[in-house]
């Protein structure tokens, strides 16, 4: 199982290095929408769509659209409407449940799922453009929170989450991801010396905007996580697929993603 987890994550590295920094658009984009046709093929599958491949292909379609023939229009209004999707609708979700499969509400929540999948791959492409760096500088929030929550919560978990969610998951652990992201951007802040998103929220800010920002950021990931784990202890998956051999599917990989990106990419146009 190891060894699988490490030759798949290798062959990603492998096409996803070169393309992030030869900086080149037309390149990554193209990666992005191949990978938001697979996150909306998983997404959809969660939702259990019977033509779930079908309605991928819309959606890709409209990606597709966006990103490289409209030229990513004022996107303020898409990633307001992701975040506003995520406070009124999915957080909510955790603590009332989900409704029924195959139900008019099912089929509701899950293109609301999908639009705020199309959010989140939007805000990569739109970050990117700003630089390589700076979309992994957000990236890298996540990734951090999730290996703090992870070693926090083996070491110190105590208190469950979310038991009826995501049994593995506590408080400590939370706690742990968001402490070791404050303290690697301030690292960040203090001794990179290049753009990043924790640099200009910091020049911006100051530090205690920089705390509450990023707080948000931590727990809008584990949201995310949360949400998803959700859909598919519901849909009766342990993973979204197995595209990815030994990590499961595409959307087991971006999950707490989803909610994060949207926000940042809304908070950077102020910045």
């Amino acid at each position: 199982m190891l060894k699988t987890r490490v030759i798949t994550a290798l062959v990603l590295l492998a096409i996803l290095l070169p393309v992030l920094f030869l900086n080149n658009f037309f390149a990554f984009a193209a990666v992005t929408v191949a990978f938001f046709a697979a996150g909306a093929w998983e997404s959809l599958r969660l939702f259990r769509y019977s033509r779930a491949e079908l309605w991928a292909g819309f959606w890709t379609v409209g990606y597709t659209v966006v990103v490289f023939v409209s030229g990513l229009p004022s996107v303020r209004s898409l990633f307001a409407i992701c975040v506003l999707l995520w406070v009124i609708r999915f957080v909510p979700a955790l603590k009332l449940g989900l409704p029924p499969l195959k139900t008019p509400a099912n089929r509701l929540l899950s293109i609301t799922y999908t639009l705020a999948l199309l959010g989140c791959f939007i805000a990569i492409v739109s970050l990117f453009q700003h630089s390589p760096l700076y979309l992994l500088s957000v990236m890298a929030i996540v990734w951090i929170a999730d290996i703090g929550a992870y070693f926090a919560g083996k070491g110190f978990g105590r208190h469950k989450l979310a038991p009826s969610i995501s049994p593995g998951k506590s408080w400590e652990g939370a706690i742990g991801g968001w402490l070791a992201v404050l303290v690697a951007a301030a690292a960040t802040v203090m001794y990179l010396d290049g753009d990043t998103f924790s640099g200009r929220l910091y020049e911006r800010f100051g530090w205690p905007g920089f705390i509450v920002v990023m707080s948000l950021l931590v727990a809008a990931s584990v949201v995310g996580d949360l949400f998803e784990s959700q859909l598919k202890r519901r849909a009766g998956f342990k993973d979204s697929s197995n595209l990815l051999p030994g990590h499961g599917g595409v959307l087991d990989r971006i999950d707490a993603l989803i909610p994060v990106l949207p926000l940042a990419a809304l908070i950077d146009l102020w910045l």
